[in-house]
C-alpha cells in the first residue's frame, strides 16, 4: 500500500543525502562543530518560516505546547547532538570502521524504543524487512572501510563497538523522542505538529551549538558567517529534509520511517557509480540489493 509517509520519507532521504554532500564540502572550511551548526543555525529560520506559512498561508492553528512536548523535544535534541558527537569521535579511533557499522543498528534500536516508550507495534514481516536492510547497511559500511565480516564478531567488546552502539542508541532515542513530541501536541494538523516540533527543537539545538562554539572554538562563528552561501544551502536542505522526517514520523511508526530512509545509501551508490564513475565492490552491491529487498518487504507489509 503506497501511503503518504512513503513519498515524504523518500524525499527526506534524498535531501539528507544532498545535505551530507554539501556538509562534507563545508567541513573543509569549518570545524566539525561549525559544519554541524550550519545544519541547525541556518535551518532554524526555514523551520520558523514553514510554521508561519502553515499558519498564515493554510490557516492551520498553532499547536499548543505542553510539558510532555518540551520533555520529548529536549530529549530528542540532546540525544541527536550526542549521537552525532559520538559518531564523529569514532573516526579518531583505530577500529572506527566496526564502530560505525554498529552505529547502523539505529533502526533496530529505534524500533525497540518505539515499542517500549510509545507502544508502537511491529509485525513479523516488518521485523524481517528491517533486519534484512540492517545487514545490507552494515555490509556497505564495512566494505567501504576495508573491514571484514569477522571484525564484527571479534570486536564486539572493543571500545569502538560500544561507542558505535551508543551512537545508534542515541539516534534511535532521538527519532522516537521527536515522534513523541509531535504526537503529544495532539493536533491541530499533522503538518503543523511536525513543523512546530521541528522549529522548537532546531531552535534549542541552535542555541546549544552557539554556546558550545562560543566557549570552545573562539573565532569559528566568524568563519561560519563568512561561509554563509554554502552554509545557507546546507541549512535549507537540512531543514527541508527534517520537515520530511518529522512529518513522516508523526504519521507512521519510527521504525518503518527509518528503515525506508536507508534508501539514502542507494541514492549515494547511484551517484557514485553514475556521476563519479567510482567502482563498487561485490560486498557493496550485495549490501544495496539487501537494502532494496528489505525496503520492498517493508512496503508490501500486510
Amino acid at each position: 500500500m503506497f501511503e503518504l509517509w512513503v513519498p515524504i520519507t523518500l524525499a527526506a532521504a534524498f535531501l539528507q543525502n544532498l545535505r551530507s554532500a554539501l556538509q562534507k564540502h563545508l567541513k573543509g572550511r569549518l570545524s566539525t562543530a561549525g559544519a554541524t551548526f550550519a545544519r541547525f543555525g541556518f535551518g532554524f529560520p526555514v523551520a520558523v518560516a514553514y510554521v508561519l506559512l502553515l499558519h498564515h498561508g493554510f490557516d492551520f492553528a498553532y499547536s499548543t505546547p505542553n510539558t510532555s512536548f518540551f520533555l520529548w523535544g529536549v530529549l530528542g535534541g540532546a540525544t541527536q547532538i550526542g549521537a552525532t558527537a559520538l559518531l564523529v569521535y569514532l573516526f579518531g579511533l583505530r577500529n572506527f570502521a566496526v564502530g560505525t557499522a554498529y552505529s547502523k543498528t539505529e533502526t533496530v534500536q529505534a524500533a525497540i524504543f518505539g515499542i517500549v516508550f510509545l507502544g508502537d507495534g511491529l509485525g513479523a514481516p516488518a521485523i524481517l524487512a528491517i533486519m534484512i536492510s540492517l545487514v545490507g547497511v552494515m555490509a556497505i559500511s564495512l566494505a567501504r572501510s576495508g573491514g571484514g565480516v569477522k571484525s564484527l564478531a571479534t570486536a564486539i567488546f572493543e571500545r569502538s563497538t560500544l561507542i558505535g552502539l551508543a551512537s545508534g542508541a542515541l539516534f534511535g532515542i532521538s527519532a522516537v523522542a521527536y515522534r513523541g513530541a509531535s504526537l503529544s501536541l495532539d493536533g491541530p494538523h499533522f503538518l503543523m505538529q511536525a513543523g512546530y516540533t521541528l522549529a522548537w527543537v532546531t531552535g534549542l539545538q541552535t542555541i546549544a551549538m552557539l554556546i558550545y562554539i562560543r566557549l570552545r572554538e573562539p573565532g569559528q562563528i566568524t568563519k561560519i558567517l563568512q561561509s554563509w552561501k554554502v552554509a545557507g544551502i546546507v541549512g535549507i536542505a537540512g531543514a527541508l529534509g527534517s520537515m520530511g522526517w518529522f512529518t513522516a514520523m508523526t504519521i507512521q511508526n519510527v521504525a518503518y520511517v527509518r528503515a525506508l530512509g536507508q534508501i539514502e545509501l542507494v541514492f549515494t551508490f547511484i551517484a557514485s557509480t553514475v556521476f563519479f564513475k567510482e567502482k563498487s565492490t561485490g560486498t557493496e552491491i550485495v549490501g544495496i540489493v539487501l537494502i532494496v529487498v528489505g525496503i520492498l518487504l517493508l512496503l508490501l507489509k500486510g
